[in-house]
């Protein structure tokens, strides 16, 4: 028994020992010995050149082009895309009737393929697309979205169609989490749906909101995906985001301009996240004090 038992223990950290060597081989190794392409000017047999290469990209006009679109991007489409999916949640646990079908509408995006996506949007945000074709009828003029200052809000708009249904089962399930019991007491002692939502529901829902909150920021990069099939390697200028620059960058073997990009984008993929778990455990503390 107590042989079965060492067993069982074993087996799942070799399992974890397996995953975190090949993480280790095949991702962070490579990361951790790349930094010294970012610090000389030639990656085959360049010299030391300490911080110019990142001096040079906060001087180089289309990665900070990149930067400005991306950072708006994130700006508009990460809490929209946060509040829509936790109101369509919400909407979905109230219907008493045919609310499969409605969630089944919102997670269909989830099994289509980037390239199909891609096609359908362009055509029906083209020059001669859908959306022009409706709004001739009103005697508006062809506008092509896409090549227009509208085109990242078009890819706000695809973003949200994109994620809002993976978003809104989290949501789902935290809702479910909830106890029925305290929003009974809560009507018993006359609460209003305002009251509710901040004190029950609000609350249940925090950890999960962080975890979307996580999910969505790393979702906003693979809009790149999109806007790189529909315009390709070079996009009007309200499109270009920051992984064109990298993307560009290693097209033209500039591995040290690149390798510096992408450790700039670490660095602020990590304050986000570690900014988000330290607002998440103060509201935790805060809620429960």
């Amino acid at each position: 028994m107590i042989k079965k038992r060492k067993r069982n223990r074993i087996l799942p950290c070799m399992m974890l020992l397996i995953s975190l060597a090949g993480f280790c081989f095949f991702y962070l190794i490579p990361f951790l010995l790349s930094f010294s392409y970012s610090v000389m000017d030639n990656p085959v047999s360049g010299k030391f050149c300490g911080m110019l290469n990142y001096k040079a990209l906060f001087q180089n006009v289309y990665f900070l082009r990149g930067i400005k679109n991306t950072a708006w991007f994130m700006a508009v489409s990460i809490p929209l895309n946060v509040v829509l999916s936790l109101c369509a949640a919400i909407v979905v646990r109230k219907m008493k009737a045919h609310s499969n079908y409605f969630s089944l509408v919102f997670l269909i995006p989830l099994a289509i393929p980037s390239a199909t996506s891609a096609f359908f949007w362009e055509n029906f945000f083209g020059l001669h697309g859908t959306l022009n074709r409706f709004l001739w009828i009103f005697r508006v003029e062809d506008i092509d979205w896409l090549e227009s200052s509208y085109g990242m809000a078009v890819m706000v708009i695809i973003f949200i169609w994109k994620n809002v249904g993976y978003n809104m089962a989290l949501f789902i399930s935290g809702l479910g989490s909830i106890p029925e019991e305290y929003y009974e007491c809560a009507d018993v002692e006359g609460a209003g749906r305002l009251w509710k939502f901040r004190n029950i529901t609000y609350v249940y829902l925090t950890p999960i909101t962080f975890l979307v909150l996580i999910m969505t920021f790393v979702n906003s990069f693979k809009v790149f995906k999109e806007i790189y099939i529909m315009t390709g390697e070079y996009p009007p200028d309200s499109l270009y985001v920051l992984q064109h620059y990298m993307n560009n960058m290693f097209l033209s073997l500039n591995y040290s301009k690149l390798v510096s990009a992408t450790y700039i984008l670490t660095i602020v993929i990590v304050l986000f996240v570690v900014c988000i778990f330290r607002a998440e455990r103060k509201l935790s503390e805060d809620l429960h004090y």
